[in-house]
């Protein structure tokens, strides 16, 4: 079990309050950030990620262990973030000025300076990118989930989502040479 399932059994099964505030303080960044790339608006995604907590300190639902709790718990967000889209017909798109920088521990600020402005362009592809795309690549590159679990995720079998990942890197590659960005393939 790894920690936030064991963090939820506590709170769910022996009404340890504890164990919700370290899945929140665990999970929220990651979660925000990711219904970011979903709803568009980082505001509207920081009250969508407290309505997934909400959810978990009130119904309580079930976590049956059939993948990682972060998974599930993305999931949720991501079923929560689809009802508020449907209610409000917003177009889900993502702002680079409220992207979140990321920056590696590099020593050599002249390397972070220019991974920083190579993520700066990255992101503003991504977000010329159909949202699905943005989604799925978000998911497997800047969260780290597998292709099955972002599969479980988006509610996508394991072979519509590797389709659908083939496409948005060929999508984003395109996007990026229209830019005018050189990289180097590993």
């Amino acid at each position: 079990m790894d920690n936030g399932a064991s963090s939820y059994s506590r709170f769910r099964d022996e009404g340890d309050v504890h164990g919700l505030d370290e899945i929140i303080i665990e999970y929220s960044d990651g979660l925000i950030l990711y219904l970011t790339s979903i709803v568009g608006k980082i505001q509207t995604a920081e009250e969508l990620a407290e309505d997934t907590f909400v959810l978990l300190g009130t119904k309580k639902p079930g976590y049956k262990g059939k993948s990682s709790f972060k998974t599930w718990l993305y999931a949720i967000g991501r079923n929560i973030a689809i009802d508020y889209i449907r209610k409000y017909s917003r177009k889900a798109c993502i702002s680079i000025e409220e992207t979140p920088e990321m920056i590696d521990d590099e020593t050599a600020v002249e390397e972070a300076y220019i991974k920083k402005e190579q993520q700066i362009i990255i992101h503003k592809a991504m977000r010329k990118l159909k949202p699905k795309y943005q989604q799925v690549l978000w998911l497997i590159y800047f969260e780290g989930f597998s292709n099955k679990e972002a599969a479980k995720i988006m509610k996508k079998s394991l072979r519509s989502l590797e389709s659908m990942l083939y496409r948005a890197r060929k999508s984003l590659k395109s996007q990026l040479e229209t830019e005018g960005f050189e990289y180097v393939e590993t």
